[in-house]
């Protein structure tokens, strides 16, 4: 709190002491002016009746509020009393006079406001404590301000009225000693009061201070003057029953009044019932007697916790209509659990994603535990997405997780300010890209964020671009969502029910959101029945993951409530004190084990069979404990239910059994599609019945649930077994017929699971078989839009076991049809043999080509994803073949040399006559160009490597000549990684935009990851490194939500060498993010792409602290990239990748003789002529005659962007050592180098250019001339900072003070070291902080 606002609080508190003060009032005076209050109240409403009728009703709810404020001060000041009196022993207080426990001997200490008037004195007073006048013994209560809280003047009363009071004895009074609860005990020597006539005397105030009135019943017997009390009044029952429920007893004593005696001087039952127990222990009779004087003190706290359900009589409801006060939101027994899983969430809260698995029987209350914690997620900015799976959707547990999320964009809407909302947008836009589209497909609800959302989804991928997505892409896409939307300040809880009818599918969507490393931050939360999952469920199979990825993970199992607990519930239930309920508890316990669902309903039962009966005029709830027991009541909760269900109305039956069909909720429409046909007309009023009823709920979002699973599973079980498929078969032809022709939503998902319980009747009745298969087709192209590839495959399957037998020949569009969407999606679940199978169907019996052309074209990415490029090599040989197209079995280096001029010269030709906007309408040629393509990318990984060229310049001509198509862009960016050299830059620069724009123009992800790759291979390094270090971090993203992870862990391993070399981002995030990555490759098994990162991954370890902190156990080794049997093409730029990063690494760490050795050894196997495939003067028609081993997709670029950052340090390296040897013969080496860089600087300034400044400033620094070295430090300084090199900027301005250093100027030295240390601190670079710091306390 600000110091204004504590002075101001302080100022107030001030205020307010000077208006208040505490006084301290006789009991008796203090009764008197309760009892004034309370008739003036009353006259008061009297006049205002008379003279203002219009606020009757108002007045006389003022009266009330006032009454039941006069009825909680009393009840507080007993409290008081009480507490008193069980300290009295305590404190060497000796009760031996019967006037200490008396009116006269008690005052009240209030806290007294200042400037009220007489009428208002009184109900404005705070009861502070209470004093005991005889021994001086003094009590606080705490608890200030409840009063004035409970009834607001005009306002409505809070949902608790009560408040948690606590009581201390004042400190001058307290003394130690051990703490008794029993006014009996005495001090030695003296005679004290006895229990029972302590009872009776407190029993007597509590007269006298709820109805003013001295008048008490004779108390004669309970003196013991003569005889002990238990041998005048006999043990006899002292409550009248009806017959046949009895329990508590009659009384024979006369001087015992009764409940309702009691009741016509004005008290509440409850406190009349708390007399009469204090009355029943001092005549030592039996039934609810009090034992202690402690009990009373509890029964009177929870009188004032909750007085609305213990303390005020119930006016408003007869004995016939009177219902149990069980609290539904109060979570019994669970506070060890409750407290574990807050401490769990306020952790997720400080940024770390956590998982909490509670296990336990059907109604054990794994949901209520979970909902305690709800509005703490709420309150810290949080959202809470729940989705509950159930037995009648175990085909869709996929669909149920994103179902969850999806609701989450609406929380999102609703939740942010137009500002956050456009924010977000804009990351979202960021970060997706052409992706929102797919986003959109899993998330519509994703639109409502952004109306410009709803533009892009129309340019979403049909069915025919989704070959290669799986749960693992679907999972990613809605990963990336996570991260952009949670935060430590605003976590989401995504709570998923029952999942023991979850799949691997669902969970493993849930695995990785909570392994991931970078930025999320979730608190999942998993329940289960624990008895219906058995080994290898996919809930141990999660787990066991959660453990490998070191996600913290909490289990609990929720078991039966123990006694005390389920006493409390049934205290609650029944507004009684808990000591009076405890032998019906046990009972309950017995039956019921403490399950708290089953406890709900047992007690009910007990009522609607009258075992449990409200007695109006006593106002509590009575029993018959001996026939309770006597009962033969099962054990399981169905039976309970069902007998419970079939005694509904039977529209309220029929609704019942028509949802429970559907799961455990529905969506209102439904409902009313079935109120439109005769069969089912009044089945909404059995919907508003079952709501009454309280069997089901109506949600704001319109979906009908039932209030739990049993009462579903009971409603379901009233239909005989026999005819529960008929039952579905019925509802879902009803629903058919009313429904055909509109959009109907995910509804289509429910009509046909219902329809297809009737498969054998559809397959007798041949007009409904292509029917209900085209329905089953609508469902799973539906699925297949929401990305749930399992759901979609088997409603394609149930579709296509409708067709007839003759269904190629009869129905062969549709079969055609059915097949392939059934192959796609078998594919993308991972059913490889299914969709193997399928696909050779298709080929089989498709009557053409053209028909055969998708299945082929799936088959062949098969073959490829699953690494069989010879089998996909033929299959594309095959089809071109088919096409016309004249493939050859070989090719020469010959021929690629021819073709690569040409189609270069045809590219010239073309290029600004807007070739692009021309679209290629032949889809014969399409077909062509895919093939081709597909063929390309085979034919790297089994052909040799300048086949793959062939292919390319095949479809470059193609689409020069006939128009562009989605695989165009791939081709020309094939081709520019294939010809760029360092004369050409310019021109294959230009090839390579282009198809960067038509890329973005046909917005596939799948495609648009594959143009990176080969963008950054080759012609992208002339673009700023660390746009391309953004935009490869766009192309791994892409890639995994199209599921092309192979290109997407190529974007990968390129995005981690630009940015260890670039410092795109700073090092430590750097490492962050390789270590994600490394996490992800080894979840999809890719080793060779981790060989890579690895590498980098160590250059950064050893630049922030020499791998002292940040070192992993695996790393690349000298013989992991050397070993003579490895793939020559691959195992050379592992090799050179390797040297490279030794150079890089030993330079900046200062270890110059090792970046001497790794220098000379990337030059050995980076020799230019290497890799210079296609050196070719293209405009002279000059051929190429020789072949030497380099690999399709030449990575020259790469290769010389490498070697020139080698230079790079090996030149400074060079300049180093000169200066120490003074050894000027290597200047030509020197001068070689910057000769290089200035090649290298006029193609891509952004990278090259502070380079070559910096090595410039050197060579002048060492042939002396001061002036130029220092302007030109100064200028690669600024070129560095342009170019945001910040690691580069700190190197410069390093070198800049050390040649100041030498040259004495020691103040312009400090300032460039100073700005070297700010530099490496950004980078993240403590080794070379720590170095400058050494430098600086050198100068200083």
């Amino acid at each position: 709190m600000s110091k204004k606002l504590l002075m101001a609080a302080a100022d107030a508190a001030s205020a307010a002491a000077k208006e208040e003060h505490i006084l301290q009032i006789p009991l008796r005076n203090w009764i008197d002016g309760e009892g004034a209050d309370k008739s003036s109240a009353a006259a008061s409403s009297e006049s205002q009746l008379i003279f203002d009728v219009s606020k009757s009703r108002s007045d006389e709810n003022i009266n009330i509020r006032r009454s039941k404020e006069s009825i909680i001060r009393k009840v507080t000041v007993a409290y008081g009393i009480v507490e008193l009196l069980v300290r009295c022993p305590n404190n060497n207080v000796v009760l031996d006079d019967e006037a200490e426990i008396g009116i006269d001997n008690f005052a009240v200490c209030v806290y007294k406001k200042r400037g009220k008037s007489s009428s208002q004195q009184q109900q404005s007073d705070d009861i502070r404590g209470v004093r005991m006048l005889s021994s001086g013994l003094s009590l606080s209560i705490e608890e200030p301000s409840y009063l004035s809280c409970l009834f607001e003047e005009g306002g409505e009363k809070d949902d608790q009225m009560g408040r948690y009071l606590e009581v201390e004895l004042d400190a001058a009074d307290a003394l130690l000693g051990g703490f008794k609860t029993d006014c009996s005990d005495s001090a030695e020597g003296k005679e004290v009061i006895s229990i029972h006539r302590c009872h009776y005397l407190l029993a007597k105030i509590l007269h006298e201070l709820f109805t003013h009135n001295e008048d008490f019943p004779d108390d004669n017997h309970h003196r013991g003057d003569d005889e002990p009390a238990r041998k005048i009044a006999k043990t006899e029952p002292l409550l009248d029953r009806e017959e046949g429920v009895a329990g508590v007893g009659k009384s024979g004593s006369a001087s015992i009044p009764s409940i309702e005696q009691m009741q016509q001087w004005g008290v509440p039952a409850s406190i009349c019932r708390m007399m009469k127990n204090l009355l029943e222990s001092a005549a030592e009779s039996c039934g609810d007697a009090y034992k202690t004087v402690g009990e009373v003190g509890e029964d009177l706290h929870l009188l004032l916790f909750d007085p609305d359900r213990f303390l005020f009589d119930h006016e408003a409801q007869s004995a016939d209509n009177m219902q149990l006060q069980y609290r539904k939101e109060k979570l019994y027994g669970r506070d060890k659990e409750e407290t574990l899983i807050t401490d769990t969430f306020c952790r997720v809260t400080r940024g770390k994603s956590e998982a909490f698995f509670i296990g336990g029987f059907s109604g054990s209350g794994k949901s209520m535990l979970v909902d305690t914690l709800r509005v703490r997620v709420k309150n810290v900015g949080g959202y809470a997405i729940k989705h509950k799976f159930d037995a009648m959707s175990q085909v869709r547990p996929l669909s149920g997780v994103i179902a969850a999320v999806n609701q989450l964009c609406l929380m999102i809407k609703r939740r942010l300010t137009s500002k956050s909302l456009t924010a977000l947008s804009k990351k979202l836009k960021d970060d997706f890209g052409a992706d929102i589209g797919l986003l959109a497909r899993m998330l519509p609800n994703v639109c409502v964020l952004s109306p410009e959302f709803s533009s892009l989804t129309s340019e979403v991928e049909d069915e025919n671009t989704s070959d290669k997505m799986n749960v693992r892409s679907v999972s990613f896409t809605l990963l990336r969502f996570i991260r952009l939307v949670s935060s430590p300040k605003r976590p989401i809880m995504l709570f998923l029910d029952d999942l023991q009818w979850a799949d691997d599918t669902a969970l493993d969507v849930v695995h990785t959101f909570l392994s991931d490393r970078m930025g999320s931050c979730m608190f999942f939360v998993g329940t289960y029945r624990d008895n219906e999952v058995q080994i290898g469920h996919a809930i141990f199979d999660l787990l066991q993951k959660l453990e490998t990825s070191n996600v913290p993970t909490t289990k609990v199992s929720l078991t039966g409530l123990d006694r005390g607990d389920l006493n409390k519930m049934m205290s609650d239930s029944l507004g009684l004190y808990p000591r009076i309920c405890k032998s019906l508890s046990d009972i309950v316990f017995q039956k019921t084990k403490g399950n708290p669902f089953f406890v709900l309903e047992f007690i009910q039962s007990l009522q609607s069979r009258d075992l449990l009966q409200y007695d109006s005029c006593q106002k509590r709830w009575l029993w018959n404990e001996d026939a309770i027991r006597a009962e033969e009541i099962t054990d399981n909760v169905l039976h309970l239910l069902s007998s419970k269900l079939s005694q509904l109305p039977n529209k309220v039956r029929l609704l019942l059994k028509v949802m429970a069909c559907f799961g455990t909720s529905t969506n209102e429409s439904v409902i009313d599609y079935l109120s439109e046909s005769p069969e089912y007309a009044g089945i909404r009023n059995g919907l508003e019945g079952a709501i009454s009823d309280g069997f089901v709920e109506l949600n704001a979002e319109g979906y009908i649930k039932f209030v739990h699973d049993k009462v579903r599973e009971a409603a379901y079980n009233l239909t005989p077994e026999k005819d529960k498929k008929q039952l579905h078969y019925n509802l879902g032809k009803t629903l058919y017929s009313i429904c055909e022709g509109k959009d109907v939503g995910n509804t289509i998902f429910l009509i046909a699971s219902q329809i297809n319980h009737g498969k054998e009747s559809i397959e007798k009745d041949a007009a409904l078989r292509i029917p209900v298969a085209k329905l089953n087709m609508k469902a799973g192209k539906k699925a297949l839009d929401g990305c749930d590839h399992k759901m979609a495959y088997f409603y394609f399957l149930a579709a296509i076991s409708f067709l007839p037998d003759d269904g190629w020949e009869s129905y062969y569009d549709l079969s055609l049809r059915l097949n392939l969407l059934m192959a796609r999606a078998a594919n993308s679940s991972c059913q490889y043999d299914e969709a193997e199978l399928t696909l050779q169907r298709i080929c089989k019996r498709a009557r053409c080509l053209q028909d055969k052309l998708p299945a082929y074209f799936l088959m062949v990415t098969m073959f490829l994803a699953q690494g069989h490029p010879n089998q996909a090599c033929a299959t594309c040989s095959s089809i071109l073949t088919q096409l016309g197209e004249t493939v050859p079995e070989t090719v020469t280096t010959e021929m690629v040399g021819d073709m690569i001029p040409e189609t270069l010269s045809m590219y010239s030709e073309v290029y600004g006559d807007n070739w692009l906007g021309k679209k290629m309408d032949d889809s014969t040629l399409c077909n062509i160009v895919k093939f081709y393509s597909a063929m390309a990318t085979a034919a790297y990984f089994c052909k040799p490597l300048h086949m793959g060229a062939y292919f390319v310049c095949k479809m470059v001509q193609l689409s020069l000549r006939n128009g562009v198509c989605q695989y165009t862009p791939l081709a020309l960016m094939q081709l520019s990684s294939i010809v760029i050299r360092i004369d050409n830059a310019a021109f294959v620069h230009r090839i390579a935009k282009s198809a960067l724009v038509l890329s973005e123009k046909f917005g596939s992800s799948d495609e648009m990851t594959e143009v990176l790759v080969n963008y950054y291979i080759g012609a992208g390094h002339i673009d700023s490194y660390q746009l391309g270090a953004k935009r490869l971090r766009r192309g791994f993203s892409s890639g995994l939500s199209s599921g092309n992870a192979s290109t997407a862990f190529l974007c990968a391993g390129q995005w981690a060498n630009f940015s260890t070399i670039s410092a795109e981002i700073d090092l430590p995030s750097l490492l962050r993010e390789m270590d994600y990555y490394l996490h992800l490759l080894e979840l999809y098994k890719s080793e060779l792409i981790k060989k890579f990162i690895l590498c980098y991954r160590e250059t950064v370890s050893t630049l922030i602290d020499k791998g002292q902190t940040t070192a992993i156990d695996a790393k690349l080794s000298y013989t992991d990239v050397s070993d003579p049997g490895r793939d020559p093409g691959t195992g050379n730029k592992l090799l050179e990748m390797f040297y490279f990063h030794q150079v890089f690494r030993n330079y900046w760490i200062g270890y110059s003789e090792r970046c001497h050795h790794y220098a000379t050894k990337f030059f050995t196997v980076s020799k230019p002529g290497h890799f210079r495939i296609y050196v070719i003067k293209f405009y002279h028609g000059k051929k190429l005659y020789s072949y030497t081993t380099c690999a399709f997709w030449n990575d020259f670029y790469t290769r010389v962007s490498l070697i020139l950052s080698s230079f790079h340090y090996a030149g400074l390296n060079s300049i180093d050592k000169i200066r120490k040897q003074a050894n000027y013969t290597k200047m030509k080496e020197v001068n070689e180098i910057i000769a290089a860089m200035k090649v290298a600087a006029s193609h891509a300034e952004s990278n090259f250019r502070n380079k070559l400044e910096l090595l410039e400033a050197e060579q002048y620094g060492i042939t002396g001339r001061r002036d130029l070295a220092l302007h030109t430090y100064d200028t690669a300084i600024a070129s560095a900072q342009k170019a945001n090199f910040i690691h580069e900027q700190g190197l410069a301005c390093e070198k800049a003070g050390f040649y100041c250093k030498r040259m004495k100027y020691n103040e312009k030295s400090l300032s460039y070291f100073n700005q070297a240390r700010e530099c490496y601190e950004k980078w993240g670079s403590t080794v070379k902080v720590e170095f400058i710091q050494k430098e600086l306390g050198k100068l200083m």
